[in-house]
């Protein structure tokens, strides 16, 4: 996991750093750092021009460190300060925008580079809301932004995600004050979280040792159970026992699952009742909305007594913010529930809004259970104000259905004992990385449990040896 800082923490680093190493020492190393980005990506020095975009704080200083390296090395650096800027940037090899940093308010209007121009980033684009990742008016797309001592969550947020490029952390001798003064709240997921954190299955495992329980579809929507059920086996549930209300068990759909008959009506009590052994229960997708279900549903999500996750339909029946509060709060077992925008909006009242970190946080605070906020970011905060973030989901995932695998693997990483709130990033992590393994624009909800399988494999095969 990659460490996350908001603005506001990175300036109490700042601080601390100035006073402990000096702003000459940072700014140095933070310009000789984008220089030698600025040269990689310029292919070389000779014959080379760059252009450098200052503003009047640190961050336009080290844009002319920057610029300072790269005439030693025989660039040809031109300077340009944001208070006479042109609008469009000289011909160059490379603009190194350097305007403005994590700081940055308002709006700002950057000029227009050539096509046949690079762009590096000092810090995040200039213009660019470090926190929410929102531009505001023209801010240049970077090819790649060299970002200092931590990720900060406006790279990796809303516009952030179009226009930073390939984003380069360099600590400049910032890790060890950062990790000293703050123990980071925010964490980015990568590959090698899943290796640590999924489990390998023990020598001598059985069926038992991850077993899931899925209340989900209807008989208007027996794809949703079956891609829970899919979903949950493809990321390592040993058994699946999958209930669709009213629906007889020789249902046919995913042949692995032990079908459940429960009734139409007043099933919670032979849900209840049916869970022994069971680690953990997904419930809500394709079971449908109304009055009398949603109170059953409303009845389990209260009493499941192993730890639950509430998606689809089963966040619809929660009904309002107040009656969320009330139920998930008498829990004695952790709860994931994951809202998309819409099912946010009708469950808490408005929307997320542009801080989409502090939405899901606020969210998950209220109602104690883990938040995960879909979109093209995924959010995932517990109710202490922990965040953990992914950005490996693509535009695959726009197609019916691959929710409903979502779910399941939440669900199967829960029952092989990986914590709700880990389980959740997890799952969001592995299952948006998977679908980057279908076919592009053409991936069906049915083609991602076995992508998510093949991912898996290859994310945890252990060392040859």
């Amino acid at each position: 996991m990659k460490p996350v800082f908001s603005a506001e923490e990175m300036k109490q680093i700042d601080a601390e750093a100035h006073a402990k190493v000096g702003i000459e020492f940072l700014i140095e190393k933070a310009g000789f750092a984008a220089a030698r980005t600025a040269i990689s990506m310029m292919g070389g020095t000779y014959g080379r021009k760059a252009v450098v975009f200052a503003g009047k704080g640190n961050n336009g200083q080290d844009g002319i460190v920057a610029a300072k390296f790269l005439r030693r090395r025989g660039v040809k650096v031109d300077i340009i300060d944001v208070s006479q800027a042109p609008s469009t940037f000289p011909a160059c090899d490379l603009v190194i925008d350097a305007a403005f940093g994590t700081g940055f308010h308002g709006r700002f209007h950057a000029p227009q580079a050539e096509k046949s121009s690079k762009v590096l980033a000092v810090d995040l684009p200039s213009g660019l809301d470090a926190n929410t990742g929102i531009a505001s008016g023209h801010v240049l797309k970077a090819d790649k932004t060299i970002t200092f001592a931590s990720y900060k969550p406006g790279l990796v947020l809303q516009d952030g995600l179009l226009l930073t490029g390939d984003i380069i952390v360099d600590p400049i001798g910032m890790e060890e004050i950062s990790t000293e003064t703050w123990q980071p709240t925010m964490h980015l997921m990568e590959d090698a979280d899943v290796a640590t954190l999924v489990p390998d299955r023990p020598r001598d495992g059985h069926k038992w040792n991850a077993p899931l329980y899925v209340l989900a579809g209807s008989q208007q929507m027996l794809g949703a159970a079956s891609f829970v059920t899919e979903g949950a086996y493809r990321a390592g549930a040993g058994m699946v026992r999958l209930a669709i209300p009213g629906l007889a068990a020789a249902f046919i759909g995913n042949l692995e699952a032990v079908r459940r008959e429960i009734p139409m009506r007043y099933f919670a009590d032979k849900v209840l009742d049916d869970l022994s052994r069971s680690k953990a229960v997904v419930m809500g997708p394709g079971l449908g909305v109304n009055a009398e279900q949603d109170h059953q549903i409303r009845r389990l999500i209260g009493e499941i007594p192993i730890p639950v996750v509430v998606d689809a339909d089963a966040i619809a029946a929660l009904g309002n913010l107040e009656e969320a509060q009330r139920i998930l709060g008498s829990r004695r077992s952790p709860a994931v529930i994951t809202p998309h925008d819409g099912e946010y909006a009708r469950l808490a009242g408005s929307r997320p809004g542009a801080d989409r970190i502090a939405a899901a946080v606020n969210l998950a605070k209220t109602i104690r259970a883990v938040v995960l906020l879909k979109g093209p970011t995924t959010i995932v905060a517990d109710p202490h104000g922990k965040v953990l973030i992914s950005t490996s989901g693509c535009q695959n995932l726009a197609t019916a259905g691959t929710g409903d695998v979502l779910a399941g693997v939440i669900g199967a990483f829960i029952a092989r004992g990986i914590a709700p709130f880990f389980a959740a990033a997890l799952a969001a992590y592995v299952h948006g990385k998977a679908s980057r393994l279908g076919l592009k624009d053409a991936m069906t909800a049915s083609d991602l449990p076995l992508l998510v399988a093949k991912l898996l494999d290859e994310l945890t095969a252990k060392p040859a040896g």
